[in-house]
């Protein structure tokens, strides 16, 4: 069993008068206290988080205090570990603080000595732990931009949000469009959370055909129906101790709604032909691409369920709305492939990059994902939403003949790069490789000025 988080000092000795004489002293100065006679098995019962110090006698039966130093500076090297020494073993207190321990006393010492070094110790492990969670608070937001790439309000207010519930006990409801990457977040909502060393269980309730998705979810035992020769494990059960997300959850039946709310109330488990509730420690994690409440309202998903669930919902924003952050993606994804397939990293020309912003995306992050793959292996850009042909011509998406999709290209191109310069003149002529004379005509032409897009920089000529 592990050692309660409560807990300050753990310590150990096998001599039980002065066990308890010691005890007694850090007990009368309000530190919580666990005592024991050995100090073997002692590392498996702490976490490397644990908060508190060790106090431990250096001649022991069985593991002594040093075999014990270096076995817990193993698993965690800055556990502050304070030796009790007898007059003796001085010279091995003095080489074991060498090595890493954070203090000796000498028998006989005072109980004002033993309690400043304790104190001492304890402050030091709450700023070791204090500059960890900072430094894994750093790397979590690093690690979240990797994943979630962009710098659009929408994105930084998604990550906002996954980085505020990652660290509860919460269960998460993900609204996202087909392609929007709901997995992703799931995923990021895991591996952020404590319960990054458990399991991660991943399964498509959409993809699950309807004589199944009770045994796959709950499991079952032998001769529970016809075919069930042994005892399956369901993916809630082997998911305890980590995350399950469940993906596509509108397509699941009003039975298996009825079963899941009752999991997620109580907790528990119950296999096909069982009788057996079985604890679940398990985070629910589920996605959508319907508007739930709506689906309540029509009776195809049960209205409990859906409040249930959405205790802390996150929308992931659809491409579309995101802006720029389609140019950065683009070229993530583009530098990725050329990489996975030892091919140069290629740049985004002025007329692709308008004609990215301009794509609509209704495959969202997953069909840019595609277009970037081809994009690295050479192939043209072709977005038209009405064809999957590679070889799709670049203006196929507008509307009109062929003077008014050259015009609107052109609009959209010095749009695109009138954004990305920041409005910048001398930049953008420099982009397009037009004279600035030549681009104020055009600017007029298309209706399109500086101020549209925030700070001007149109005087830096």
């Amino acid at each position: 069993m592990s050692i309660d988080n409560q807990i300050q000092v753990v310590l150990i000795d096998d001599d039980p008068h002065l066990r308890q004489a010691l005890c007694q002293t850090l007990d009368l100065a309000g530190l919580k206290v666990l005592t024991l006679g050995e100090a073997q098995g002692l590392t498996a019962r702490l976490s490397r988080d644990w908060p508190g110090v060790v106090v431990s006698d250096i001649r022991m039966p069985g593991m002594d205090g040093l075999e014990l130093l270096r076995e817990l500076h193993a698993q965690d090297p800055e556990l502050p570990v304070l030796l009790i020494t007898g007059h003796g073993d001085v010279p091995l207190a003095v080489q074991a603080m060498r090595t890493g321990a954070y203090d000796f006393l000498e028998k006989p010492f005072a109980s004002d000595a033993l309690l400043d070094s304790v104190r001492r110790a304890l402050a030091l492990r709450r700023l070791v732990l204090d500059n960890r969670s900072l430094r894994l608070a750093l790397s979590d937001r690093q690690q979240l931009s990797t994943r979630l790439v962009g710098h659009s309000p929408q994105m930084l207010r998604l990550r906002e949000q996954i980085g505020a519930l990652a660290a509860t006990k919460a269960d998460v409801l993900i609204l996202g469009e087909t392609g929007a990457g709901k997995e992703v977040v799931a995923r990021a909502l895991h591996d952020l959370s404590n319960r990054r060393t458990g399991p991660f269980v991943a399964i498509n309730a959409g993809a699950l055909a309807e004589s199944v998705v009770e045994s796959e979810l709950f499991g079952h035992e032998p001769g529970a129906f016809t075919g069930a020769q042994k005892r399956r494990i369901g993916k809630f059960e082997f998911a305890n101790g980590g995350t399950l997300f469940l993906d596509e959850i509108e397509s699941m039946s009003l039975d298996v709604q009825v079963k899941l709310l009752r999991l997620l109330q109580e907790r528990v488990v119950e296999r096909l032909g069982g009788n057996q509730l079985i604890p679940l420690d398990i985070r629910i994690i589920a996605a959508t691409k319907e508007d739930l409440r709506q689906s309540a309202d029509q009776g195809r998903f049960r209205a409990d369920l859906y409040y249930r669930l959405n205790v802390a919902p996150l929308r992931i924003p659809p491409l579309r709305e995101r802006g720029e952050d389609a140019l950065m993606l683009f070229q993530h994804f583009a530098d990725e492939a050329s990489t996975r397939h030892g091919l140069p990293m290629k740049e985004l020309q002025p007329g692709q990059r308008a004609l990215l912003l301009r794509h609509s995306w209704p495959g969202n992050v997953r069909e840019l994902q595609n277009a970037a793959e081809r994009f690295a292996l050479g192939l043209e850009l072709a977005l038209d939403s009405t064809s999957d042909s590679p070889s799709a011509s670049v203006l196929t998406s507008s509307p009109g003949g062929l003077s008014e999709q050259v015009e609107q290209f052109e609009k959209s191109l010095i749009a695109a790069e009138l954004a990305r310069t920041h409005n910048s003149m001398r930049s953008l002529a420099e982009a397009l490789g037009v004279p600035r004379k030549t681009l104020h005509d055009k600017l007029r032409k298309h209706g399109l000025n500086f101020a549209d897009s925030g700070n001007s920089h149109a005087d830096d000529e």
